[in-house]
C-alpha cells in the first residue's frame, strides 16, 4: 500500500522507509515496512509517547502493528517507549540486554529522563515496564521484512558503549545512525561515550552506507556522507584521537 506519510507528520526516506522527530528532544524514529513485517527504530521517551507512535503506525500502515523493534542506544529518549509495543521482537548491540536487565542501570535511566524533563511517575512508569532486547546484535543482523530485508550492525561503540545502525538497501540507501551522528546540535558525549572509538564508528557507518545514501542522525536533519566525514573530523580533533 501507499503510506501518507506527511500526513501523519512522518517524512518519507525511501520506498516503505520513513522517519519522524519527535517533540521535546528532537529525537528521530525510524519506520521500515515489509509484505510480513514492521520495523521501528527507537520507541520514544516515555510510553505515552510510544502508545502516540503505535497509533499513527497502524493508521499509517492500514492497521498493522509493529513486529521488530530497533534500540539505537540505551539512552532514555531512545528506548522508554518500548513496553507500549506487546509482543514485538526488541533487538538491541550487544551489552544492552544486561544494561537494562539491571535495577541500578533502570534507575540511572530514569533519573536521567527527570533530570531532562520528564514527569516523575511518568519515568518511573516506563523504567518498571522497560523491555530489554531480547535478541543482541554483536556483529550484523539481517531481518528479512517480506520483500524488504534490512541490516542491523553494531557499529559502537562510540555515543554509547552500544550503537546499533540500521543498513535499509535501495535504489537511495538508509542509514538510521543514532546518536553517533546529531544534524540538530554538536554530538553529546556523556560517562558512557567511548570518545577515542567514536571516529572508527563513524568510518563503518560510511563504508555500511557509501557515499551516496541519506544518513539519519538521532537528533536533527537528514545528512549526507560529506556531512558524516565531516562530523568525524571534528570528534577525532575534539577528543584527539585519529
Amino acid at each position: 500500500m501507499d503510506i501518507d506519510w506527511e500526513a501523519y507528520g512522518w517524512e518519507r526516506l525511501a520506498e516503505g522507509t520513513g522517519r519522524r522527530r519527535l517533540p521535546g528532544w528532537d529525537a528521530t524514529v525510524g519506520l521500515v515496512t515489509g509484505e510480513r513485517a514492521v520495523l521501528l527504530y527507537d520507541t520514544g521517551s516515555t510510553l505515552a509517547e510510544g502508545a502516540e507512535l503505535r497509533a499513527q503506525i497502524a493508521a499509517l500502515t492500514g492497521g498493522r502493528r509493529v513486529t521488530h523493534i530497533a534500540l539505537s542506544h540505551p539512552h532514555f529518549d531512545h528506548v522508554l517507549g518500548t513496553a507500549a509495543f506487546a509482543g514485538a521482537e526488541v533487538f538491541g548491540a550487544v551489552g544492552v540486554d544486561e544494561l537494562l536487565g539491571r535495577e541500578r542501570d533502570r534507575e540511572a535511566l530514569g533519573a536521567d529522563a527527570v533530570r531532562q524533563g520528564v514527569d516523575a511517575r511518568d519515568a518511573a512508569e516506563a523504567v518498571d515496564m522497560l523491555v530489554a532486547p531480547r535478541h543482541v546484535v554483536s556483529g550484523e543482523w539481517t531481518l528479512d521484512l517480506g520483500g524488504r530485508q534490512v541490516l542491523l550492525a553494531n557499529v559502537g561503540p562510540g555515543h554509547t558503549g552500544h550503537d546499533l545502525a540500521l543498513f535499509v538497501p535501495g535504489s537511495r540507501e538508509v542509514v538510521f545512525c543514532g546518536d553517533l551522528v546529531e544534524e540538530s546540535g554538536e554530538p553529546q558525549a556523556g560517562p558512557d561515550a567511548i570518545p577515542s572509538r567514536w571516529p572508527d564508528a563513524l568510518d563503518r557507518l560510511l563504508s555500511l552506507g557509501g557515499e551516496e545514501a541519506l544518513y539519519v542522525p538521532g537528533h536533527g536533519a537528514v545528512v549526507d556522507a560529506t556531512f558524516v566525514r565531516t562530523q568525524r573530523e571534528e570528534l577525532a580533533r575534539r577528543f584527539d584521537v585519529s
